[in-house]
């Protein structure tokens, strides 16, 4: 029946008679229009909108594999903690919901021999471990905490987001694919910052009320979405856009600004490089905004390490926008925020030592498996610490920060190895940079915050651009194998 209603439409849509043809079009338009009118009516205009939009990218996504990607990076960098205004038994998150469908899209792939091979690469043993031990130190925290439903749903979000890395490495079969998410990334997160320096600079009020907009997507509301330092409304707001939390932000930029530097100097970029610049700087200008130093850190560290091995025009660069930094008074006052940091002087960093402290001593007493995921067996302890290694650690042991360690370590010796075969020029080497620097950078990050393990969507996106950087150094080790065999 739907098929011949269809045939019926397409042919009078396409009839010879003008008229015939117009008048089909004007009444289809009419009927969409309604229906439209009658959504917006019902469920309001943002979550219609919100549903159109979801409509059509899960077409797209059904349909390949690539718009699973390029989706699963705008949510990422735009809606992180968005979440479905429904419920059962809890709200589904955007995050989710595109792994979800993703994961489902490649299974029908490999189902239907569309893909017939797996791909292989030096990381998939060591990732495989380390998924191995977070199910063993979930299974062995059992004996001491009962896992809640929220629980269980974190510890599902986490094997979802490092599993992530497979899905990248057998989808992503060839350089435009990697340029296009490279490209996904770069306008996305750029948006995302331009998004936190406008609420930034805007009112508070209508700061708050844009945000606000979003609690029905599971997002907070009223004046609990400013953010300052320390907590303290006297001390200089932090910016946040859509991340809630302004060190999350930060740790997201250092990402975004490394794939966007490597692009800039790129013999081919994704972009024009004058609106590379442009990215650029609204990035810096919004990771500056968020006060987060331990990001700065990780952004500056990548940036150095991305100059230093190829790129020295970069560091010309970052001397630039140092010393720029340092003349303007707002520097100063940047610049002595960072300082007390370093000296333990503030709130926070007296704080974060504090839970260094704690960590330490849980570690102790739970040295090999850690604690799992559901709880502590003492009174006395708790789980959670700033820092992305003294996490892994008490939730999973030693031995699994030493699976962590060890496809870090097997990882970046894979990358460095097609990086150094390659040659000076290869468009491949561009995104190996960015992808893998990225990572290093985040891993900087990491000492002073813990995002890259504790939320759904910083595991995914650490997974995502370790997948993207093996995938690199994969086929551009291909492409110069074919090169001198030719």
């Amino acid at each position: 029946m739907l098929i011949l209603i269809y045939d019926h439409f397409r042919s009078a849509i396409l009839s010879p008679n003008r008229w015939v043809s117009r008048l089909t079009i004007g009444l289809l338009c009419l009927a969409v229009g309604i229906a439209w009118g009658a959504l917006v009516g019902t469920l309001g205009a943002l979550i219609a909108t919100a549903l159109l939009i979801a409509a059509i990218g899960g077409a797209l996504m059904l349909r390949s594999t690539q718009w699973g990607l390029v989706a699963l990076v705008g949510v990422i960098m735009l809606l992180p903690f968005g979440a479905l205004p429904v419920k059962i038994g809890f709200s589904p998150t955007f995050l989710d919901l595109v792994l979800l469908v993703l994961f489902f899209v490649w299974a029908m792939r490999v189902m239907t021999g569309r893909q017939r091979e797996l791909v292989a690469t030096p990381l998939a043993l060591p990732v495989v471990i380390f998924l191995l031990m977070a199910v063993a130190t979930f299974i062995a925290g059992l004996s001491h905490a009962h896992p809640t439903p929220n629980v269980v749903r974190r510890f599902a979000e986490l094997l979802l987001g490092v599993a992530l890395f497979y899905a990248v490495v057998n989808n992503v079969q060839n350089r435009l694919q990697l340029e296009q998410i490279a490209l996904a990334i770069t306008l996305s997160g750029s948006l995302e910052a331009l998004i936190g320096v406008v609420l930034y600079l805007i009112p508070s009020q209508w700061t708050i009320r844009i945000l606000s907009a979003l609690g029905r997507f599971n997002y907070p509301t009223g004046w609990g979405v400013l953010r300052f330092i320390n907590d303290d409304p006297a001390l200089p707001m932090r910016a946040t856009s859509t991340s809630i939390d302004p060190n999350v932000l930060g740790g997201l930029l250092i990402f975004v600004g490394v794939v966007i530097a490597s692009q800039l100097f790129a013999r081919r970029p994704v972009l024009p490089r004058w609106l590379l610049a442009g990215c650029l700087g609204v990035v810096g200008l919004c990771l500056y905004l968020t006060y987060s130093r331990g990001s700065l850190l990780g952004l500056t560290a990548a940036l150095l390490l991305l100059g230093l091995v190829r790129y020295r025009k970069l560091l010309l660069l970052l001397i630039a926008a140092g010393a720029i930094f340092l003349l303007l008074p707002q520097g100063q006052s940047y610049l002595d925020y960072f300082v007390t940091g370093v000296r333990v002087l503030d709130r926070s960093t007296q704080m974060r030592l504090g839970e260094y402290k704690d960590a330490l001593i849980l570690i102790g007493r739970y040295p090999w498996l850690g604690v799992g995921f559901a709880g502590t067996p003492d009174i006395d302890l708790y789980i959670g610490v700033s820092s992305l290694y003294l996490l892994i650690a008490e939730e999973m042991g030693l031995l699994g920060l030493a699976s962590f360690l060890l496809a870090l370590g097997v990882g970046f010796g894979y990358m460095i190895q097609a990086w150094r075969r390659m040659e000076p020029r290869s468009p491949y080497e561009p995104l190996l940079l960015g992808f893998a620097i990225a990572l290093v950078g985040g891993l900087v990050g990491g000492v002073f915050d813990h995002y890259l393990f504790s939320y759904p969507h910083g595991v995914a996106l650490f997974w995502l651009f370790m997948g993207l950087a093996a995938a690199s150094a994969r086929l551009g080790e291909e492409a110069q194998s074919n090169a001198t065999s030719s």
